[in-house]
Parts: C-alpha cells; structure tokens; sequence
C-alpha cells in the first residue's frame, strides 16, 4: 500500500493511503469545477484539465524515498519534490489541451500560480537530491514510468480523450486561476478531513424564488405603519427592482442614501438569479463595519423556515486564508448561498496567486453580485483591470454585477477606466429615481471650516454643536486619541468609539449601543467619533455630522448618517481639516482626493451630481495611467505573483491577531475553532507594524498571532497604541 499522509499517531491518526487521498482529492475537483462552469461553452477543458490535475497532483509522492518518510510520523521534509513528477507526465502528454493547463495546475496546487517565467525556468528541477541521487530531474525522469505503473494499480479514474477538440475561455488567466481553486480546496479539504480538523457539511441551495417571495413578505410588513413621503419613495425604488427586465450582465443603482438599497436590490439579484439558475449571492460591502447591520437585515427576511441563519447569511469580515495544514481548517470559504465580505476580500481573491487566497474562488462562478458603494470599493488604478474581471466573469462564467452607491461615480463611462466607455442599464426607473435625488437636496447642507484644527480646538469646537453629533476622521489612530480625549474632558457617556480597532464582537457592542442612544430624543449631549468604517451603509442618523478632509463621496456618504429620514428638517455636514501630530495621523492616500475637494467647494460643486467629474480630476491628477498600465501589461503576460503583489485593496498586508483570552488558549491546546468565533475575537494589524505593536506568534497554528500590548473595548487595540504614546511623550524610555 501507498501512502499520501504521514501518521498522527498521539492523535490515533494512521497513515492515509496514497488511493484515498487521490480518489478524495477527484472526487471534490470534479464536484467543484462541475458546479462552477455549468453551461459554458469551454467546460470540457475546465472540467478534464481539473480532474487530471487532482489524479495526478501527488504523483511523487510514489517515489520509494517519500513513501519511507510518510509512514512515519515526525513530519519530516520529503526528500524528493513531489509535484515534479505529476508536472512532467502532464507535460509530456503534448497533444492534450487538459493536460498542459493541468501541469500548471500541479505545479501551483502548493506554492501559488506563478509568473509566466517561472514556470518555463522551472528551477526547482535542477535542485540536487540528498545522497547519491542526482538532481529532481534526474530522479523523475529515471523513475516516472514507475511512478504511473503504480498508480494505476493503486488508482482507477476514467479516461480523458487527448485528441477532443476543445473550446477555450477568451481569459485563461481567469480560467487557471478558478481550475487552482478548484483543486486547492478539495485537496486541502481532503486533507484536513482525514486529520479530523473538517466535515463535509450538507451544500445549502440557494432557492432564489422562495427566498423572494419572503422577502416581499417582509417589505410589505415594513411599510405597512407608515405612509410618510420616504417610505413611499422607498416602496418605489424596491418595485422598480423587483420588477426590472434588466438582462444578466453589468448594472448600476444609483440611489440615494435612506432609499432601501440593501433590499431593493437584493429582490433584483434574486430574480436574476432564479431566471439564470445561478447559485450563490454576493453582497460586497466597502467596510467591515457595515457587514453586520447587512447579515442582521438579511438573516431577517430571506431565511425559509427550519433554515439555520448562519449558514444561509455569512459574514466575512477580514483576511483568514492559511496555507498550513495545522490551519487550513480555519481559513474561511464562501460555501453559504448568500455571502456578505468586503471589497478587500473579494477583489484580491480575484487578483490572487496564492493557493490560501484562491481557495475559495471557485464559488463566485453562476453567481449575482452586489458591489455596494462601489465608490469606495477600490482605489482608482486597480479599477481598469477589475472592470475587465467583471465582463468575463459576466461573458463566460455566468455572473451578474450590480455596481450600487447614494454617490455613484460611474466611472465606467471616464476613457482612463475602459478601453470601451460604456453607459451601464439602471436597475431603478428614471421617475423614483428622480423623485428620491430632489428629496435628498432638501436633507443636509455641506458646510467647510477652512482653518485646519488641533486636536483641542476640534473637540471644543465640535462639543458645542447640535447633537448627537458624528465625527468622522481618516485613521483608528486620529479616532481613538479623540475619544480618549473627549472622554478625559466631558466623561465617557460623552463620546462612542467606532473604528475597526475593535474586534467585530465589540464593534457589534457598540453600535448597538448606538443606536439605543439615537433612539432616546433626551440624550443629545454626545459624539459618535468613528472612521470611514461607518461613513457608508450603516443606518444611524445624527443631528450634525463633521468629516475629516478626504474626498467628495466620503463627505456625502457621510451625510447619509446626519438626518437620514428629514427628522431633523435640515442638517449641516462639516468638512474641516486637522493639524496632525504624534496623536492625530494623516492618512496619506487622500492628499489628491482632499485637495479636489477644496477645489469643489470654491467652486460650488459638492453635490452628488459631481462625484464622476470629481473622480475625473483625480485620476489626471495622480496620473493612474502608468499603475494601470503596468498591472493591465502584467495580467495580459500571465505573471500572477506580479498581478496579486500590484493588486492591493488596502497598501499594507494585514495578520490576525487574537484578543479575547479563551480564543487563544483554545488555539494554542488546538481546540476546534470556527472561522467566525476566530474571526469574532480577533483584529487586523498591519503586517508592517507586527514588531512595533508586539504581536506574539501563537506557535500551534501558524500564521495566526495574539495581540500582547492593552485592549479594551471603548478604543479597541488602540489602548496599548495610546499607553505607549503617552509614555513616549512623558519621556519614560521603553526597555
């Protein structure tokens, strides 16, 4: 008998057999790459170059020289590469298109998709063996015949033809990086399986028709109490949704805040859906703030009966994609029929070369797709190679986008965005449309205090405003030094602290703490201070609201929290500038932004009806061409590790650290952990600032790490920041 895994045997784990594995690992590949191509044209290339790449991914391991390594336990390196062998079968079958996608395929099922280059140079060949062996070319070579005869004693899969004609994808980076995916998670799915770190859970269907008429059910109650003019615009807005002809493809919503987006287009992705047999939904959200507020809604209304919410409407929050097989298990997977994430999390899946990153991007295939505030959802040069992203996920694997803001840039229609400017359909008719942006005008009133502030002069100043008051700045740190600093001056029932800081337990906490306060027409004298994370999409309404200098959306997303349904007649929203220090940091990707928006306010343009031509004069400004230009050059080349390193939603890569305590305890005694609850009690930290704020490897499930410094939760992790801070400035020295 052969082996694929080596014996846990302190965990009563034997050896598993090199047959299982293979038969495991086909078995999920094909189930993944039949579900993601369905009906398109190129699905025999797909689904073969898939299945030969999982029966053939650990051929190596066959070498006597493993096969001594993996019946033991120890977890000792292999002394031969054993994905060589299963690259040079694939690449001496010359004749068959499968074949070689499936040699990239092996190639990659561990160390990521590779740039073009490297996979031609293939180095790892001439690395020489231990002993008197040679190199690992030289030892494929002499022993790959032996290799395939004891496979196919120990393996039996059906036959793929090398002679079939095969259609192929117009975009066979797309192509090669769905196969990987394909392959990646049922190998690291079978894997993990057999150390008894997962379970095949029952596939959940998405049932679009059903989930629609509940959802009518549940706007029919909503607007049943109340005929007020915004509810009837409302009511509008989700019956030109609900009932648009609008073919599967690329769409816009362009809809004001407060006009029932989260549900008008959801009833518009549910048809689509049940008409194009499509499977999974995505709603993807610029700010992980807002995903809760967004599962809770859809958890309420689109739930059938006997439905377990969790597993229906999932939450992803941050980053948690691992590699190693001590934390592959952790990693989270978009498995729910509705899935709400990030912008970060879903277009870097998109660009992605890694196999931890690229795991789950098989589901996106036969799906409809919401990009929420599509404004924010990238920064400007990484949208021209996205937009391509999206009309081949449209053209060839069955998807359909919903591009959606209160502000919408259409920058689909800017020539430094598309090769081909285009007019994208609307999902809302023109009249409700209309009838919702004259409503909005009569709503807020910007306001600019040009005089940049201290910390001090901004708190006195915005203290003695109307409440509750918002406050908006652009970074955690600004955030939680003026929280910390109006809860010293006027107490802590003064000030709420709403940042990304928090772990999302906390986050949770205090909105809902939030929003009781707003609830409550006595208590008026107190400031939610908050980042961008609750700027978009979070329905929370103040009487006044203030936004750090950054750009024209974010000043009139943020008017979307003051005064949200007229309550309060009409409301001011302050822009206003800040005079930074070693407490109140600049956030440097809005120099351009800020800057346009000075420009606006001379002018008199700040109003919705400009957020394009402000997107306009920021890219001319930036000169985004030459970005662009390079990330579009390096995907057209194939060099995936370029694309995914050029492709970055947020500059800096981030880790998870651990807060809460019995989280980490359970992870260090390898306890059964879920993705949520380790998402629950975690926070993002920026890779580059790991040695600066003291995070501590938790050794047994690497790539994960523990948060060291203070945490509480009013400022999250920034309490240790602050503690140091405070030290520094006092002149105590650290050891």
């Amino acid at each position: 008998m052969q082996f694929a895994h080596s014996p846990k045997m302190s965990q009563g784990i034997g050896a598993q057999p090199y047959k299982d594995h293979v038969d495991g690992v086909v078995s999920g590949a094909n189930r993944n790459a039949g579900e993601a191509t369905n009906s398109t044209c190129f699905v025999r290339l797909f689904v073969n170059a898939v299945q030969l790449a999982a029966e053939f991914h650990d051929l190596g391991k066959l070498d006597p020289l493993n096969q001594a390594v993996l019946t033991k336990e120890g977890g000792r390196k292999l002394p031969v590469n054993h994905v060589d062998a299963g690259v040079a079968e694939m690449l001496r079958r010359t004749t068959s298109k499968p074949a070689f996608v499936a040699a990239l395929l092996i190639y990659s099922h561990h160390r990521g998709l590779p740039d073009s280059s490297e996979l031609k140079q293939n180095h790892f060949r001439d690395i020489a063996l231990h002993g008197k062996f040679g190199t690992t070319k030289q030892r494929t070579d002499e022993w790959l015949d032996r290799y395939i005869q004891i496979h196919q004693d120990e393996v039996t899969c059906p036959a793929i033809s090398e002679t079939t004609e095969y259609s192929a994808p117009t975009s066979m980076q797309i192509l090669c990086r769905m196969a990987l995916s394909c392959l990646v998670d049922a190998d690291h799915f079978d894997t993990s399986t057999n150390y008894g770190q997962s379970r095949q859970s029952p596939t959940i269907p998405l049932n679009a028709s059903e989930r629609l008429e509940q959802l009518d059910r549940y706007v029919d109650g909503l607007g049943a109490s109340e005929e007020d003019e915004r509810n009837k615009l409302r009511s509008r807005i989700y019956k030109s949704c609900r009932e648009s002809l609008i073919p599967r493809g690329l769409v816009s919503c362009d809809s004001p805040v407060g006009s029932g987006k989260t549900t008008a287009v959801m009833a518009h992705l549910l048809r689509t859906a049940a008409e194009n047999g499509m499977r999974r939904i995505f709603v993807v959200l610029p700010y992980t703030n807002i995903i809760t507020q967004s599962v809770d809604v859809y958890r309420s209304c689109l739930v059938l009966p006997h439905e377990n919410a969790e597993r229906v409407v999932a939450a992803h929050h941050h980053r948690a994609e691992f590699t190693d097989p001590e934390t592959r298990h952790l990693t989270y997977l978009w498995e729910a029929p509705i899935i709400v994430t990030t912008a970060v999390q879903f277009f870097e899946t998109l660009a992605a070369a890694r196999t931890g990153s690229l795991r789950k991007l098989h589901q996106l295939a036969n799906s409809a797709v919401f990009i929420d505030e599509s404004h924010a959802a990238l920064p400007s040069h990484l949208w021209p190679v996205a937009w391509k992203w999206l009309q081949k996920l449209k053209e060839e694997w069955n998807c359909h986008f919903v591009l959606g803001s209160g502000s919408l840039s259409q920058f689909w229609t800017l020539p430094e965005f598309s090769e081909s400017p285009v007019q994208l359909p609307c999902v809302v008719d023109l009249q409700p449309s209309q009838a919702s942006h004259e409503y909005e005008s009569q709503r807020v009133s910007y306001r600019c205090r040009s005089d940049p502030m201290s910390l001090e002069s901004l708190i006195d100043w915005v203290a003695h405003m109307d409440g509750p008051q918002l406050l908006i700045v652009n970074t955690v740190q600004s955030a939680a030094f003026i929280a910390r600093e109006f809860e010293q001056r006027f107490g802590r029932p003064s000030v709420e602290h709403l940042s990304t800081s928090l772990m999302p337990l906390d986050r949770e906490t205090t909105l809902t703490r939030v929003r009781s306060r707003l609830s409550d027409p006595s208590d008026t004298d107190w400031t939610l201070v908050a980042t961008s994370c609750v700027e978009a999409g979070v329905d929370i309404s103040f009487r006044t609201g203030f936004r750090e200098r950054a750009s024209l959306n974010s000043l009139l997303q943020t008017s979307g929290r003051v005064n949200r349904s007229g309550e309060y007649g009409t409301a001011d929203v302050w822009d206003f500038q800040l005079i930074t220090d070693n407490r109140l940091r600049k956030h440097p990707a809005f120099d351009d932004s800020a800057a346009i928006v000075g420009e606006l306010f001379f002018e008199g343009k700040v109003s919705p009806m400009f957020c394009t031509e402000a997107m306009r004069r920021e890219v001319r400004r930036t000169g985004m061409k030459s970005d662009a230009a390079l990330l579009d050059a390096a995907e057209k080349k194939q060099q995936f590790v370029e694309v995914e390193s050029r492709f970055r939603v947020i500059d800096s890569n981030t880790e998870i650290a651990v807060v809460q305590s019995s989280l980490k305890n359970r992870l260090r005694n390898r306890e059964a952990v879920s993705f949520q609850e380790l998402q629950n009690g975690s926070v993002q930290i920026y890779s580059n600032r790991r040695i600066e704020f003291a995070l501590a490897p938790i050794v047994e499930r690497p790539g994960v790490y523990e948060w060291t410094l203070a945490y509480d939760s009013f400022v999250g992790y920034m309490a240790g920041i602050i503690d140091q801070t405070e030290l520094l400035n006092s002149g105590v020295a650290f050891a």
